[in-house]
């Protein structure tokens, strides 16, 4: 029950967690909370604008005594990754997020949580209601669609802010201070193709891959979790190459920024193979399940016959598409040569649809190296138009360059030490933060990132520890405290 989140500590935070979680918001839906913030900074007498894009801006000037120190921008995204167990029954259009404890943890139930990066909006938030935290001059940015796009990040114009600092709140482990991150490109493969009527000889089969973790594209793309698109891929590949297997429909997937854990395949074979099929698909789903036994144990491979599909696939762009799919990069493709155990490039296959005479497949690929991230972008390129498909590439945007001697880095530094009696992880992430983005129209604006522990984030596993809550919440007003004087 929500209820019981409300009672958490810091009561403030949690709070206004429960009141932003009551208001639906799936990236480019977010007219609703962008009101809804709107009305939280007007209702508190603070000057509010929305920009053109729908960002929304609330200033708060300093508390007594703090006039002379560097205004602050603090920083978050509105919207949240709308991912849902496939037995769940919600509709992240109109309904909040169910909320409940478990142990140290608050979950969602059968849903993402939205702690990403709602922990940071409520934070924000809880700064701003407050009458009794020292803070300098505040500009709250809250931004629109980060999670699909950053395009509240590109939209933001320059001049409407003046803050020299800006405190970004999207990292996921309290221990560690952020200093840059990975840049993003969208890759979409699309063509169309012929369908055949299936022949009379030909039986249908349904393949199911679920039950993987899936989770966040870039800060787990290197933890050896299952992908659904390469496992059904795999499965078809296979089908078609023992037993002349065609496809007539697939839906894989979702969200770029997920690491895909559910699969659909409708299938037809001779029905002569069926008994042979049926055993050597099986035999495969659990060599896939033994291979990834230790990160995805509740992986499912299910194999069902059904009613023969009405059409199939093309031969000849099945043939092509399923090879394709087999030799698209997914994963790591190189890890940092100058930052230890960061990953610098990869690559999500994270949408894969079949139907109705349409493929389209849909990537997000990953670098903090720019001539890398277009070099595994024109990979993925050349792979897909060698079987007939055309690409595209979209919602470019840059990574941030680490600055390590960055002032505000220094103040965070020190505050961890000094809390914590040991030296906070200073490090770049392979997920995409806005400061590369904002950075293009405030380069003058110091910028770090950090937050509370979040797990499982773009997935239904999606927790927030809560007593680094509490830990991170104490971190966040010392460090208003000690914001410096302006210069």
């Amino acid at each position: 029950m929500n209820s019981e989140i409300r009672q958490l500590q810091p009561t403030q935070l949690w709070n206004k967690f429960a009141d932003l979680n009551a208001v639906p918001r799936p990236s480019k839906k977010e007219e609703r909370v962008i009101a809804f913030i709107k009305n939280f900074g007007e209702n508190l007498g603070l000057e509010t604008l929305v920009d053109e894009v729908g960002n929304v801006i609330i200033k708060k000037p300093a508390t007594k005594g703090m006039e002379n120190r560097t205004t602050v921008v603090m920083q978050s995204h509105l919207d949240m990754v709308h991912q849902k167990n496939s037995d769940t029954d919600f509709d992240f259009d109109t309904q909040g997020v169910n909320m409940y404890v478990d142990g140290d943890w608050v979950r969602a139930k059968g849903t993402t949580l939205g702690a990403d990066n709602g922990l940071g909006v409520a934070t924000i938030m809880a700064i701003l209601e407050s009458t009794d935290i020292p803070h300098p001059a505040i500009e709250a940015l809250f931004t629109i669609d980060e999670e699909t796009g950053m395009t509240g990040a590109m939209g933001l114009k320059a001049g409407l802010l003046t803050g020299g600092i800006l405190l970004n709140l999207d990292t996921e482990e309290d221990d560690e201070i952020g200093v840059g991150c990975a840049g993003g490109i969208d890759v979409t493969a699309t063509r169309t193709y012929q369908e055949e009527e299936t022949p009379e000889f030909k039986m249908g089969f349904s393949i199911v891959v679920k039950g993987l973790q899936g989770g966040h594209s870039g800060m787990q793309i290197h933890e050896g979790l299952g992908n659904a698109n390469k496992i059904m891929n795999r499965l078809l590949f296979d089908g078609f190459e023992n037993f002349g297997l065609r496809i007539s429909e697939i839906d894989g997937g979702s969200l770029r920024n997920a690491i895909p854990r559910e699969s659909h395949a409708i299938v037809a074979i001779d029905a002569i193979q069926e008994e042979t099929f049926v055993t050597e698909i099986n035999e495969l789903a659990e060599s896939i399940k033994t291979e990834l036994k230790t990160m995805e144990p509740d992986l499912k491979i299910v194999v069902s016959k059904v009613e023969a599909p009405k059409n199939i696939m093309d031969l000849g762009v099945q043939e092509g598409f399923t090879r394709a799919l087999y030799a698209a990069q997914n994963g790591v493709y190189r890890m940092s040569a100058d930052i230890p155990n960061l990953v610098e490039t990869s690559n999500n296959i994270a949408k894969v649809v079949v139907k109705e005479g349409n493929i389209h497949v849909g990537c997000l690929t990953r670098s903090s190296v720019e001539s890398s991230k277009i070099d595994l972008a024109n990979t993925l390129r050349a792979t897909f138009e060698l079987t007939g498909c055309e690409v595209e590439f979209s919602g470019d945007y840059p990574g941030w360059t680490p600055n390590m001697q960055s002032p505000i880095l220094k103040v965070l530094s020190k505050i961890y030490k000094d809390m914590n009696g040991e030296e906070a992880h200073v490090a770049a992430c392979h997920a995409g933060l806005e400061c590369g983005i904002l950075g293009q129209n405030y380069p003058d604006m110091d910028m770090i990132s950090f937050g509370p522990n979040i797990k499982g984030a773009h997935s239904p596993d999606e927790r927030a520890q809560i007593s680094s809550a509490q830990k991170y919440w104490k971190f966040v007003l010392e460090i208003l405290k000690q914001i410096p004087a302006s210069i």
